[in-house]
């Protein structure tokens, strides 16, 4: 009887023992990346956040709630996309995502994000689940792509960019090699995205329901709309004197760029902040300005939700068919 036991509580305790890991590591590179950032001093970023009074309770309430918009836009696609296979509410959604973005913090481009999700359903669900993110993440990239690209365009027309002959041919290159191998790779059964074929990914994305789609689309573009104007309105507290729609050639520029560059998650606020000084001095914003707006929509819309987040790790529970 003993024996049968202990091996259960083994169990239990190394499950309990990866949970706190997973919240006190977050925690740690959370806490790392905001006062060991060596372009930008905590004590330097307080005091700019001080003297361009964004501790107001008129500027925090207004940057808070638009984060909270933007997550619940992310909850409500999830929760319609998971519709199409399993029912569940709002809240079960709401602890999956921000769970889930607390265990894929240190992972590279959020990977563990697939994983932590699937782990809240019965083996049977799991495939679909994976997919079912895939096709959330690929909707949302689309978003981006779609209005980086028209953003990149203006950007290097507008601010007379210059490219020498050889990157360009040497970009259009790597393009058309890219493209081959994409086509090439889609023509064969065994190329795998995330562990499932082209094939099996398409025909999963014809099925599901054209109200799905558009919705978890149109969620996208609501997020998308958010989180930039959240960008500009941080521009406006800095005093950064610009039209919205000079903003949105520069900000959606920003996010086409810093999506393509492969990071582990916890770099991705340094990234994100070297892409954003070399576009917005194209503008002529200071690069302590936009270094420090890019750290602000990095602790608005993801430390803070993954600290909510460590709630639902600590608390998380394998399905009842799956327990350990």
């Amino acid at each position: 009887m003993m024996n049968r036991a202990l091996p259960y509580k083994t169990k239990q305790f190394f499950f309990v023992l990866i949970k706190l890991s997973i919240v006190i590591g977050a925690f740690y590179f959370i806490y790392n990346k905001v006062t060991s950032n060596p372009d930008l001093r905590f004590s330097d970023f307080v005091s700019i956040l001080s003297k361009n009074r964004l501790f107001s309770l008129k500027n925090v309430s207004f940057l808070i709630v638009l984060s909270i918009f933007n997550w619940f836009f992310e909850i409500i696609k999830w929760q319609y996309l998971v519709d199409s296979v399993k029912k569940i509410t709002f809240f079960e959604a709401l602890k999956q995502s921000l769970g889930s973005l607390t265990a894929s913090l240190l992972t590279p481009n959020r990977i563990g994000e697939y994983g932590a999700k699937a782990l809240y359903y019965s083996s049977n669900y799991r495939k679909r689940i994976l997919l079912l993110n895939f096709i959330g993440n690929v909707l949302q990239m689309s978003i981006t792509v779609l209005f980086g690209v028209i953003a990149i365009y203006y950007f290097v027309t507008d601010y007379n960019i210059e490219f020498s002959p050889q990157k360009v041919v040497r970009f259009f290159l790597i393009i058309v090699i890219i493209f081959a191998f994409s086509v090439f790779g889609a023509k064969q059964k065994r190329f795998r995205i995330k562990g499932f074929s082209i094939k099996k990914i398409i025909e999963f994305i014809k099925n599901l329901p054209s109200k799905t789609k558009l919705l978890g689309f149109v969620f996208s573009l609501l997020r998308y709309l958010i989180f930039s104007f959240q960008f500009y309105f941080l521009l406006h507290i800095f005093n950064v004197d610009i039209f919205y729609m000079d903003a949105m050639v520069l900000i959606s520029s920003l996010y086409l760029l810093a999506s393509i560059i492969p990071s582990v998650f916890i770099f991705d606020v340094l990234i994100k902040g070297s892409v954003a000084v070399y576009i917005f001095s194209a503008y002529g914003v200071h690069e302590f300005t936009i270094l420090s707006i890019v750290l602000l929509m990095w602790i608005l819309n993801f430390v803070l939700p993954s600290l909510i987040g460590s709630f639902y790790v600590l608390t998380f529970k394998l399905p009842k068919n799956n327990a350990i």
